[in-house]
């Protein structure tokens, strides 16, 4: 998140960001990863953080706030900071199939009293023993022996490291042997320094799900929610509480034993001078504070794009072992507001239908269309689960969404305008051999003569196959290639009403042209790639090419601002705040099988599909199922109205909505609407109510 003075950003969001980066509320700034909040302003003392382009250190920000948003942004010195970037938070782990995920930690960025701790603790002896411990072996042979089995460990850190990294946890003779053999070897080829280092980002520390927690800078995030260099005491001899057994001391699972075993740590550095014996009683005296195991930290199904784009470039080994810090197009903000937007509205409707068997499906994809960034990608109902991402790969029919496509190569041939007239009545169309398809409007009412706007805003199907039919299925079909389609479509005429199947993010990459004004730019979900130390490898550019006539677009949006004001996209006016100008399209398949979704503001797209996974009809239209969807995240993510200067070979006019005769909103406010023609373009007067009069 960028913050600047201007920014449409209130106090309590803020916070909510700092609390997402693991920032925490004090009274007085304690150092990096602290704030405070006061009246009207919130001070923040920012972590030393690495973006794609450059570092940035630690320092002392002073946010102010007033009724509009951030009023000032200044930094210690109480020089004024144009603008400032938050942290890059941590989204996901590109991990070998194995499950091994660690965040590599320097030594730098190690607490000292860390490895301290752990020699107190684990190995005494560690910076004078050659990898092993005589004495210690001897007394856990003669233990084991008298219990007659494998009972007492004598493990160094060394040995830790060489079973963690080489070896494997069976309890045998040879396996003991192999392992002292390799600790000593590594005792004399590596420095302690560095073998610390290797087992501080190696040891093994716990479990989630399917994904395995190594080395103490995950440890600390995952149990913490904190940069290592940012524990205290009692978190400290908590993890090295937890080196002995992640299962049997899992904090979460047995807090209880891992309070004990914390605690006994305590007293061992207090014994032996690590901390003093008052410093020790007050960390006892605290809770594990451990938090809650996080849900939404994690999102799998923007995950799933980032390794699709990255595969084109990485060879599996190299994203899963090289360290490599893959920035990402992610607004977590949006995401969250999409999650909760699609659960919420598909829990209500799964309670309308009464449905035991199958609950609704549905995904999201959130857009930048200026730059292609994709903000947020919703996979499906439980967007935590990483099973099978809908955004990507649920390919279904789009239905009338297609419909502005269709219009847009109407008004580029040049002999169509939104006023223009077509027929919206019973068509039936010659497929040979004595065949016919006769396609029907979804209310079965044919409305005869329409301008253009309003069979497109009504999504008349009648009279959308008469001019797709006029202006020729080919030039349809190069229309949706040039805007970004790259599968193979069939020019049949069942295509004019979205017969054509397509994943949500393929119609997301379409329409992303439509809402900037006729220029494609391919969705991505990678800015760049840096090495583990911090050498920029790779920059996905933003990609911009013209593919269509930004005047004609500009039509095309006008018609499609209508669907909101006045077709099937209106039950969104009573979720959208006033004045929130947008534009889209509503979609509904065959049978109610898929509702559909696409829309855009000044500075966002966001397309939303809801069905059932195995293909039944819903009973929901486009308006009914995805619309309130799409509402809800627009109305939530901070958009900017849509307001575009009309191209200076158009002009703006009033048209009758029904009709297409010129009019004024003074003449009839309900329905006279405001699209754009081309400049000279004659259109007749309304009869009764000609512009004079009404401009009276």
């Amino acid at each position: 998140m960028q913050l600047y003075a201007g920014l449409p950003l209130t106090e309590v969001q803020l916070e909510h960001e700092l609390g997402r980066l693991s920032y925490r509320r004090v009274a007085r700034l304690q150092g990096p990863g602290t704030y405070r909040a006061g009246t009207s302003a919130v001070d923040v003392m920012l972590r030393p953080a690495r973006f794609a382009d450059r570092a940035r250190g630690a320092m002392l920000l002073k946010v102010a706030f007033g009724p509009a948003g951030i009023e000032g942004v200044r930094d210690g010195a109480g020089r004024q900071v144009p603008v400032i970037r938050l942290d890059p938070l941590l989204i996901g782990s590109i991990f070998p199939r194995d499950g091994v995920d660690r965040i590599v930690v320097s030594p730098k960025q190690v607490p000292p009293l860390l490895p301290a701790a752990l020699k107190a603790v684990e190995d005494r002896t560690f910076d004078t023993n050659w990898g092993i411990d005589p004495t210690a072996i001897l007394r856990s042979a003669w233990i084991d022996l008298l219990a007659h089995r494998y009972q007492e460990g004598a493990s160094t850190l060394t040995q830790q490291l060489v079973r963690s990294y080489f070896l494997n946890d069976r309890r045998t003779l040879w396996r003991k042997l192999r392992e002292a053999v390799m600790a000593v070897s590594l005792t004399m080829h590596f420095s302690k320094a560095s073998i610390m280092n290797a087992y501080l980002n190696e040891i093994f520390l716990g479990q989630d799900g399917s994904r395995s927690i190594h080395g103490f800078g995950l440890a600390s995030e995952f149990y913490f929610g904190e940069p290592l260099a940012e524990l205290d005491l009692p978190q400290i001899a908590t993890l090295v509480a937890i080196v002995r057994g992640p299962t049997y001391y899992n904090p979460r699972r047995h807090p209880h034993r891992a309070l004990a075993r914390r605690d006994r740590v305590l007293r061992i550095l207090a014994r032996q001078g690590i901390v003093t014996p008052g410093r020790a009683e007050a960390a006892i005296r605290q809770p594990l504070g451990v938090t809650p195991l996080a849900v939404g930290a994690y999102y799998p199904a923007y995950m799933d794009l980032v390794r699709q784009t990255l595969k084109r470039d990485y060879p599996e080994r190299e994203l899963t072992e090289a360290g490599l810090r893959i920035y990402t197009s992610l607004d977590p903000r949006v995401q969250q507001i999409a999650q909760h937007a699609l659960d919420a509205q598909l829990h209500g409707l799964d309670r309308w239908h009464h449905r035991r068997h199958e609950r609704l499906q549905g995904a999201v994809v959130v857009t930048s269309p200026q730059t292609g960034d994709v903000l947020a990608l919703v996979g499906g109902r439980d967007a935590d689960y990483d099973g099978f991402n809908r955004a990507l790969y649920a390919r279904r029919s789009i239905g009338s969404t297609v419909k502005p496509f269709i219009y847009l190569t109407a008004l580029e041939t040049g002999d169509y305008d939104p006023a223009t007239i077509i027929e919206d009545e019973p068509v039936a169309v010659t497929l040979g051999a004595g065949r016919y398809w006769r396609p029907r409007d979804y209310t079965r009412v044919d409305l005869g003569p329409v301008p253009l706007v309003r069979a497109l805003a009504d999504s008349l199907n009648d009279a959308t196959v008469r001019l797709g039919m006029g202006i020729g299925l080919p030039k349809v079909a190069d229309t949706l290639r040039r805007f970004g389609l790259t599968e193979r479509i069939e020019e049949v005429p069942a295509m004019l009403l979205g017969a054509s199947d397509l994943s949500p993010f393929e119609l997301a990459q379409l329409y992303n042209g439509l809402a900037d004004g006729g220029f494609r730019t391919p969705l991505r979900a990678v800015q760049a790639v840096v090495s583990a130390g911090g050498k920029p490898l790779k920059a996905f550019p933003v990609r911009v090419t013209q593919v269509a006539p930004p005047a004609d677009v500009y039509e095309v949006t006008t018609m499609m601002e209508q669907v909101l004001q006045h077709g099937t996209g209106t039950p969104a006016l009573a979720i959208l705040p006033p004045g929130l100008t947008t534009a889209g399209k509503t979609g509904t398949s065959q049978n109610d099988r898929d509702s559909w979704f696409a829309g855009f503001s000044g500075s966002d797209l966001v397309v939303v599909w809801v069905g059932y996974d195995h293909d039944q009809p819903t009973g929901l239209t486009g308006s009914m199922g995805a619309l309130p969807v799409w509402a809800h995240i627009m109305a939530s993510i901070g958009t900017v109205p849509l307001s575009m200067p009309p191209p200076q070979s158009l002009t703006d006019t009033w048209i009758d909505f029904a009709t297409g005769l010129q009019t004024t909103p003074a003449c009839d406010g309900d329905s006279a609407v405001e699209v754009a023609v081309p400049q000279g373009t004659q259109l007749p007067e309304m009869g009764g109510c000609g512009l004079g009069e009404g401009l009276l």
